[in-house]
């Protein structure tokens, strides 16, 4: 029997929705996965890998993450409209409930292009800000302690950082050609940006919000994840075809791990001993056991895109760049345990930070 799917219309605070809270009811993890240009977010249950809810409204939404408590989904979207121009107001919005979800927007340059943020609750779907950005947004991250949201525009060479508290953008920071991914350290005090265009990684001090310091990393650095104690950045070069093992203290490239062909997603597991890697153009499934620097390889596909590491569950997921699919893995013998059939492109997949 199929799941049944619950389908919002695009959405405001003022959004009549079920009352009922039901993704508050169902019992964690939740794995929220962005369609891209369908312009929606599929919710699966990661205790039976069943769709549970869907959330419209959200156009091209490719990056995607939630907060540490649980409340909300900060998710980008990769279309751009002309400076001054609302995205369309939706059905049953008033004009002054548009506009006053609009009212935190970013200052473009005069003539620049901009795209919006969505901060949506996870209880009904429902956005309770839309704040435009210059730019279009790749991908998005949440600091540990709730604070701030920081998004990559990668055509600008910029991100830009979010107040949670007040919905401000306090700022656009250049940190390289093509911001790609942005990965906070455990205590908030960093965040680092991949920058594809030069093959550096950004130190970014989050206190002024300065870049402090530039790691040079492999052939256009892209998805990353940190260890759980924050002393290792691991970066997958998506074009060189390796993972670069980076120690946050000084800086520099202490190991490089030989994948092969280009790489997409990245994730650690539970008790930060594998990391696990997709690798796109080889249709492989890689893991690396940390402590032997041990590679593995399995089949997987066609193209593994995008990859998450399901707290407490012992599974990954991992889309499909070509299909509309989801494959579940079991973490330590690497089998496909199933598919989700998600109907679009699954980008970045959203978890409580720590799942």
């Amino acid at each position: 029997m199929k799941p049944i799917s619950i389908l919002r219309p695009a959405a405001w605070a003022g959004l009549i929705t079920l009352g009922l809270g039901m993704q508050g009811a169902l019992a964690e993890p939740l794995v929220y996965v962005p369609l891209g240009s369908d312009g929606k977010i599929v919710v699966v249950d990661a205790a039976t890998d069943k769709i549970v809810d869907t959330i419209g409204g959200v156009a091209s939404v490719h990056g995607l993450a939630r907060t540490p408590d649980g409340k909300f989904l900060i998710a980008g979207s990769f279309e751009e409209r002309d400076t001054g121009a609302m995205p369309m107001k939706p059905a049953g919005t008033t004009d002054e409930e548009h506009k006053v979800h609009h009212a935190k927007a970013a200052k473009p340059k005069a003539g620049a292009s901009v795209s919006t943020v969505s901060v949506l609750r996870t209880a009904d779907g429902s956005a309770v800000r839309r704040i435009d950005v210059p730019g279009a947004v790749h991908h998005v991250t949440v600091s540990p302690d709730g604070r701030f949201a920081v998004v990559t525009r990668p055509n600008e060479g910029e991100i830009s950082v979010i107040d949670l508290a007040t919905y401000e953008v306090t700022a656009n920071l250049a940190t390289g050609p093509m911001p790609s991914y942005a990965v906070f350290s455990p205590d908030s005090g960093r965040v680092y940006v991949s920058n594809a265009g030069n093959d550096t990684v950004s130190e970014v001090d989050t206190a002024r919000w300065i870049v402090a310091r530039n790691y040079v990393a492999g052939s256009s650095p892209e998805h990353m994840v940190s260890s759980k104690d924050g002393g290792r950045l691991y970066v997958a070069n998506a074009d060189g075809g390796t993972v670069s093992e980076i120690a946050t203290d000084s800086g520099s490239v202490v190991k490089t791990y030989d994948i092969g062909g280009g790489l997409h997603g990245i994730d650690i597991s539970d008790d930060g001993q594998t990391v696990f890697v997709a690798a796109r153009e080889e249709d492989k499934l890689v893991a690396i056991a940390l402590p032997s620097s041990k590679v593995r390889k399995v089949n997987l596909a066609p193209s593994p895109y995008h990859l998450a590491s399901i707290g407490g569950t012992g599974k990954l997921y991992i889309s499909s760049a070509e299909q509309p699919n989801v494959w579940v893995i079991d973490q330590n013998d690497l089998s496909v345990l199933g598919k989700v059939s998600i109907g679009g492109k699954g980008h970045q997949m959203a978890l409580a930070p720590g799942s």
